[in-house]
């Protein structure tokens, strides 16, 4: 079976979101509630590092991950429209 363009282009978006989501469980859920015990031994601004993850610090790391996602698409399209021409 022959895996065309468009299947290509799917897998690798779907990879590209995997493991965006993946860092995203592990910096929110992770950090936030399974890891805090550990985290909590390191401050920022007074803070507990888990207790600030779990407030602000998943909140921040989904925004880049936005980011990171619409530099990485816009890569996968280039190159997929290179192919395509």
């Amino acid at each position: 079976m022959k895996i065309n363009n468009s299947q290509k282009y799917w897998r690798a978006n779907l990879g590209i979101v995997f493991l965006l989501l993946l860092f995203w469980f592990l910096s929110s859920f992770g950090a936030g509630i399974l890891f805090s015990d550990y985290l909590d031994k390191i401050k920022i601004g007074g803070f507990n590092l888990g207790f600030w993850f779990a407030q602000q610090g998943s909140i921040i790391v989904f925004v880049f991950l936005i980011i990171i996602y619409c530099i990485l698409m816009n890569k996968l399209d280039e190159k997929f429209n290179k192919e395509k021409n």
